[in-house]
């Protein structure tokens, strides 16, 4: 990174909680399924991920996702109800100022190939779709023609070839972007106004995949389009010498089906783009329930990485916000693991073509999930996992309130900034007759003070 007339500015407590500005839009949605109060829906929405601007050593990049959205499960089945279903997915680039105040230098819509800005609505099946139904704010099943009813084959559910749930933002040093997302899982590069350069996903047969080193057109691992719904690749980094993307999945992937949930394996991609070498890593999460939720390399090998359990903090004591350092130079690339056969404890390792490694046939999500002290096995196997290392407990070390951590800015002093999701202060609640309803999303429970996305300091090395 290069300074440019300025350092740093230091950590002090006038800082901790700075709101990132946004507008408030309040909505009663008079047909829908809510508390009876209207909605103040703040956008906003900056906080899937972040990173930092790469000559400016206050300024950083800030990510939302697909936009106000809820849990629904209406007439077509279990998807999501999208409040501004016309909503496209942005960077915004932020300043941090001497007072501690945040200002929005400007917004960066995401946009196709051609210009054109996209949406957060789900992929079509074939190509990245979870199987998550688009309904609109007053539940009724969004179709590919709104004036025309439904039908299978001339006007079915509708979809966005070109829609992304971003998660995870790297930002490169010639002023462009690569951004994650939850649905593919797609990798897609936008230049500097947002427009789609290429993209890199596990489906061979999209003609978008044009990211090519010699003759090979790079595509992630096959067996990680089994992501589970709403748990693709949650964050994305890029190596200080600019030549490896590195992302991680949220969780165990439904590998091949929802039983691999109860796996505290998340995997770790590393996608060089001047060799071509894609490498894939074994992380272990603490619990089978936690996610990650943001990556930021610290050298080609080095890494911070996000680890929580989505608890509220002031709600609930034992909520979990850690950061960990991680490395993977002695980790297994599992990418390269050849079929044997272990004869002491008489398991077979093999390769699919569309599983990935398996154990006696299992996946490896199976492998773990059925019983957690399997990492050991995985270990006598040599499949060893990236080693990490406690370098923040977030809530020991600020007042910090928040459920979901996911923004992660890497500075030159080499402190880090922090930032939530704050759902675009909205959450869903189940009310007593099983609907789904939605509120506005606050910090206590006292329902005094309301989420929004806002930046903490802290220290690794303290």
């Amino acid at each position: 990174m290069t300074t440019i007339n300025d350092k740093t500015i230091a950590i002090s407590d006038d800082i901790q909680g700075t709101e990132l500005p946004f507008e408030l839009t309040v909505n009663h949605f008079d047909k829908a399924t809510y508390l009876d109060a209207p909605l103040k829906i703040r956008y906003g929405g900056f906080g899937s991920d972040a990173a930092a601007h790469p000559h400016h050593p206050n300024q950083f990049y800030a990510l939302t996702d697909r936009g106000p959205n809820a849990d629904f499960d209406g007439d077509f089945g279990a998807g999501k109800r999208f409040l501004s279903p016309e909503f496209t997915p942005k960077i915004g680039l932020f300043e941090l100022k001497p007072d501690g105040q945040i200002i929005k230098i400007k917004e960066i819509l995401l946009k196709d190939k051609n210009g054109q800005p996209i949406s957060g609505l789900p992929n079509p099946k074939a190509l990245g779709g979870t199987n998550e139904v688009a309904y609109d704010a007053s539940g009724c099943a969004m179709t590919m023609n709104p004036d025309l009813p439904f039908d299978d084959v001339s006007n079915p559910l509708k979809t966005d070839l070109n829609g992304l749930d971003p998660e995870g933002l790297a930002a490169l040093d010639d002023g462009s972007f690569w951004v994650s997302d939850e649905y593919g899982p797609h990798v897609v590069h936008f230049d500097a106004e947002g427009v789609e350069i290429e993209r890199i996903n596990p489906f061979a047969a999209d003609a978008r995949n044009t990211v090519q080193v010699g003759s090979k057109t790079l595509l992630l691992p096959p067996e990680f389009a089994h992501r589970r719904a709403n748990r693709g690749m949650e964050a994305l980094t890029i190596t200080p010498d600019q030549s490896t993307l590195v992302g991680v999945l949220e969780s165990a992937m439904d590998h091949p089906d929802k039983m691999a949930r109860q796996s505290s394996l998340a995997r770790i991609v590393a996608i060089n783009l001047m060799t071509g070498k894609i490498a894939q890593y074994l992380y272990r999460l603490n619990r089978a329930k936690n996610v990650t939720s943001g990556i930021e390399a610290i050298s080609n090998h080095e890494f911070y990485v996000i680890e929580h359990d989505r608890k509220p903090p002031l709600q609930e004591p034992s909520a979990q916000k850690h950061i960990y350092k991680i490395d993977i130079a002695q980790a297994t690339d599992i990418t390269d693991i050849a079929e044997f056969s272990n004869s002491g404890n008489h398991q077979q390792v093999s390769q699919d073509t569309s599983l990935g490694v398996l154990i006696d046939n299992q996946t490896l999500e199976q492998f773990t999930g059925e019983d957690d002290s399997r990492w050991q096995a995985l270990d006598d196997l040599g499949l060893i996992p990236v080693a990490k290392t406690l370098a923040v407990d977030v809530i020991a070390a600020l007042d910090y309130p928040h459920d979901k951590l996911e923004g992660l800015w890497l500075r030159q002093d080499g402190t880090l900034g922090l930032l939530n999701d704050d759902d675009f202060g909205i959450t869903d609640i189940t009310l007593p007759d099983g609907r789904i309803a939605l509120e506005q999303k606050y910090l206590d429970q006292d329902k005094t003070i309301t989420d929004s996305n806002r930046l903490y300091l802290v220290n690794p090395m303290l």
